[in-house]
């Protein structure tokens, strides 16, 4: 089982390192009587591949998506609540 772990590219989580060890071993047993040696180069550059190619992608984890939403929920929030007290300012003038 492999560890969890991420890429981090530009201070954003890419994608899972397990996944992309999964991937690049399925692609690998499509490769038909290789030698280990040759097996594992290519796996080794199918990783290189499919991180650089996955590190171009703008997106970030879950947790992350998950956190910001959140933040926004407490900032419209607190904007809805600035709104309402600015406007009873106004009413009172």
């Amino acid at each position: 089982m492999a560890i969890y772990s991420a890429i981090i590219v530009k201070e954003r989580v890419m994608f899972p390192n397990f996944k992309i060890d999964e991937l690049s071993q399925q692609l690998i047993e499509l490769i038909p009587g290789s030698t280990a040696e040759i097996k594992a180069e290519i796996q080794q550059n199918i990783k290189l591949v499919l991180q650089g190619a996955l590190a171009k992608l703008d997106v970030v984890s879950r947790e992350e998506f998950d956190v910001q939403t959140q933040v926004l929920a407490k900032t419209r929030q607190k904007i809805d609540l600035l709104e309402k007290q600015v406007f009873a300012l106004m009413k009172e003038k």
